[in-house]
């Protein structure tokens, strides 16, 4: 049996007033709705309109308008007489950004042939372009001709994320002779962008400090960016320029520095590794602070290729670290006008004086003097121009270690100044209490009579020489000043009694006026006398070699320091040549510098004819040798690591260079002329249990 359920469902008797109802009802629902919608659409719109017309006025103004930033020009670096250090000059650039090349090989490919980029140039290229980051503009070239600009500039719509700039560009005028003491500029990087978030800093043609001055000022030197407001097409060409915002220029920076005597400084090293640092003795104003080999800041500032790279790191000169901030030396002989007057003020009477027969048993162990022949009977003075070092075995060891000690530090040895550069290397100034802490082990007779003689642990720099040399000449604690502004600043006295001084400043007189050791260091003016101190730092010991000859790295460092006019000093000069093979190589550089300070032409007279025996300026001898590199090795040199090539700039040491044997109690080799010195007898040397200080002489 079948039930059927219709039957239970009645159907609605439908008619049509229900209709009529129902259509009425469906369609309030549908016009509320599209009331509703209506209502939605008329707010949004008015909200758009009326408190939204700014942000989107904006917007479409920025379809039709292009608004750029125009790098700040950075401020000026002048010497103390307004010659500028670094400039700035008109400069005709094409970058590239990364992130907006669409077909990278190909736009790289034609700017090659338009600029007619060498294969080392476009070589170099492509490891910026790899390094790179896709916001920071890469440089391409610049200091560009009118031609090759132009024939860029008008195939740039055709060439995404390529940029042509008009601006300028930083200028170093005297090159390698300022670069560790200015730096260089580059393009920042991630890193500075991360701390800064300055949009300038990603703008192409801008550059940032990336070592020493450059770098420590910054932020004075930056400026603040213009803007150009340029109404273009749809397809980004430039239509007309609507506005234009100047750019404010940074600060300007003035140094003590002295180009001129930077200039000649920096080009009278000659082919040596060496520093030299010149300072007024009345106010401390560093006149020059130079470092050589270098390189040219002009070339870092486009960014270093990979052969000039390799030029460079493979000098063993090593042109990349600042050798017055960043070399440690023993100071050798020079520290004897320091002890001597530390003996002074221990008492010791000037007059008393010990016999020299060329040498002095310390214990079981002899120690030589310089001359094997001896000096016979010396004092103080003789000591001191004659550089005896027997008679300051004996004293010093009556004295004891700790008065050197307070004196060196007085003089500014084993100091750091106040000086606005990255960093310094402050070196050693020994003593008991030093060895103590450092090793943990008792100070020695024998490390008394290494340090006297400025051996063994004792480790300056070339800028603390230039100091002590001040502060000897003065008796005043004087201070190194790089910028321009404090001359009225009276230095306060060291407290050291006058009459000490006037005999320090006496015997170092007759260092090259009288019978002493360097002679020929005498200036060419019978007015004017240069009063000063050879200095002799043994490198290795005499089982390795003489220090005289051999491998370059086994040579004994030279150094002199000096001031000038004796009697009334006005200028401190320091020079250390790294294995120069003794002091000889030190006073000629140190004599020629003062002559240039006191009579340029003379001086400049001197340095004309070296440097045709050199093959040219710094900078020509720089240029000479890349071509050879160029030549020799064209696009195979060796890439280098971003990691690499920071560590080297920023000064660090080769953690591979082996560390260079030292031993034997042998003071350096004799310290005067090779005419005036007699010949030494050889004597065997007796090793001594000095630890090594990493290739300097124990």
């Amino acid at each position: 049996m079948k039930f059927n359920f219709r039957r239970l469902l009645r159907p609605s008797h439908v008619t049509t007033g229900t209709l009529r109802n129902s259509f009425d009802r469906r369609t309030i629902v549908i016009g509320g709705i599209q009331g509703g919608i209506g209502c939605l659409l008329a707010a949004r719109m008015t909200y758009l309109s009326v408190f939204e017309n700014e942000k989107y006025k904006l917007k479409a103004e920025s379809n039709r308008v292009n608004l750029s930033l125009i790098p700040p020009r950075r401020g000026w670096i002048f010497d103390r007489n307004g010659q500028p250090l670094a400039s700035n000059r008109a400069d005709f650039r094409v970058d590239v950004i990364p992130e907006r090349m669409t077909d990278p090989d190909r736009t790289i490919a034609e700017l090659g042939k338009l600029l007619s980029l060498t294969p080392i140039a476009m070589q170099d290229l492509q490891d910026k372009l790899e390094r790179a980051h896709g916001f920071a503009p890469v440089e391409v070239a610049s200091r560009l001709d009118m031609e090759r600009f132009a024939a860029v500039s008008v195939r740039l719509p055709d060439l995404p994320g390529v940029v042509t700039q008009r601006g300028y560009s930083r200028f170093y005028p005297t090159g390698p002779s300022v670069g560790h003491l200015i730096g260089y500029v580059g393009a920042a990087s991630a890193e500075e962008y991360e701390k800064d978030h300055d949009p300038v800093l990603i703008t192409p043609g801008y550059k940032v400090g990336k070592d020493a001055l450059e770098k420590f000022y910054e932020k004075d030197l930056r400026g603040k960016p213009g803007a150009r407001r340029v109404e273009v097409t749809a397809s980004g060409r430039i239509v007309r320029d609507l506005d234009t915002r100047e750019d404010v220029p940074g600060k300007t920076i003035k140094l003590t520095i002295d180009a001129a005597i930077q200039d000649y400084a920096a080009r009278r090293i000659g082919p040596e590794s060496a520093a030299v640092v010149v300072m007024d003795c009345q106010t401390g104003d560093v006149l020059a602070m130079c470092s050589m080999p270098s390189f040219d800041p002009n070339s870092f500032s486009d960014g270093i290729g990979r052969l000039e790279w390799k030029m460079l790191s493979d000098d063993d000169h090593v042109p990349l670290r600042n050798k017055v901030l960043r070399g440690l030396y023993p100071p050798g002989s020079t520290v004897k006008p320091m002890v001597a007057l530390s003996f002074m003020e221990a008492g010791l009477d000037p007059n008393e004086s010990v016999f020299c027969g060329g040498g002095l048993r310390v214990g079981n162990r002899v120690f030589h003097c310089w001359n094997h022949r001896g000096h016979g009977q010396v004092n103080m003075a003789k000591g001191i121009y004659q550089s005896c070092d027997v008679y300051f075995y004996h004293f010093a060891q009556r004295i004891g270690m700790d008065p050197i000690a307070a004196m060196a530090k007085r003089l500014g040895l084993g100091q750091e100044f106040p000086l606005p550069v990255a960093g310094q290397s402050y070196g050693t100034v020994p003593s008991p209490a030093w060895k103590l802490k450092k090793y943990g082990k008792e100070w020695q007779t024998f490390d008394t009579v290494n340090a006297t003689i400025g051996q063994g642990y004792f480790l300056v720099n070339p800028l603390q020489q230039a100091i002590q040399a001040s502060r000897l000449a003065s008796g005043r604690i004087i201070m190194p000043r790089l910028i321009h502004g404090h001359e009225n600043e009276q230095q306060p006295s060291m407290g050291i009694p006058a009459d000490h001084l006037a005999y320090i400043h006496q015997a170092m007189s007759d260092v090259a006026n009288g019978p002493g050791s360097a002679p020929h260091a005498r200036l060419p003016f019978p007015d004017i006398k240069l009063a000063g101190k050879t200095g002799t730092a043994q490198v290795v010991g005499l089982n390795v070699g003489n220090g005289k000859g051999g491998l370059w790295k086994h040579r004994d460092h030279g150094h002199f320091i000096c001031f000038a006019p004796a009697e009334a000093p006005r200028y401190a000069c320091s020079v250390v040549v790294e294995h120069g093979g003794g002091s000889g190589s030190a006073y000629p550089i140190a004599r020629d510098v003062m002559t240039y300070i006191f009579d340029r032409q003379k001086g400049m007279d001197i340095l004309l004819e070296l440097e045709k025996t050199w093959g040219g300026t710094a900078k020509e001898r720089l240029d000479a040798r890349f071509r050879s590199y160029s030549a020799q090795y064209g696009v195979s040199a060796p890439k280098v690591s971003p990691e690499e090539e920071s560590r080297r700039l920023q000064g660090a040491d080769d953690p591979d260079e082996p560390r260079q044997p030292i031993s034997g109690a042998q003071s350096p080799a004799p310290e005067p002329d090779a005419a005036d010195r007699p010949e030494p007898v050889p004597t065997p040397a007796a090793p001594t249990p000095t630890p090594s200080t990493g290739g300097q002489t124990p």
